[in-house]
């Protein structure tokens, strides 16, 4: 079946494999970086959730970020040691602990989302609505038919 579209198998699964969220992930640390703040990429997905709703699971983190618990631990122990987070447990089950943003971590993002937007509008340079359409409604689809 594939063969009726006459596509470059490996370009197809450079990209969908990672090749331009990846280019987009360099390009977003450059700017938080030239911008003198100490982010990545992934700390700042976290930061989008908690600023969005503050006091989540790490569960829930994990689900919002589409990152597996060991991965999501370390994103948070890393932060916690840069003051963005804090861990605390839940007050009627301490075995969960309910992820807060720190003043610090509030404080970013105004300024985080600003150079995220930047960073999009680079990368979206010459790409029209109806192109973004398309390709967002096509990722969509991939994305349903090979989600878990």
């Amino acid at each position: 079946m594939i063969e009726q579209f006459n596509l470059d198998i490996q370009l197809v699964f450079a990209i969908l494999n990672g090749k331009v969220s990846a280019a987009i992930n360099r390009k977003l640390l450059r700017n938080f970086r030239q911008s003198g703040l100490e982010i990545t990429p992934e700390q700042w997905t976290v930061l989008i959730c908690l600023w969005k709703k503050d006091g989540v699971t790490q569960q829930e983190l994990c689900k919002a970020t589409f990152k597996d618990k060991p991965s999501i631990t370390r994103l948070l122990d890393n932060m916690e040691r840069q003051h963005l987070v804090v861990r605390i447990s839940d007050s009627k089950d301490r075995r969960i602990n309910l992820i807060h943003l720190t003043k610090d971590g509030k404080r970013l993002e105004t300024q985080a989302s600003v150079i995220a937007n930047q960073t999009l509008r680079e990368a979206l340079e010459g790409v029209s609505t109806e192109d973004l359409n398309v390709g967002q409604a096509l990722l969509w689809k991939i994305f349903a038919n090979t989600k878990d």
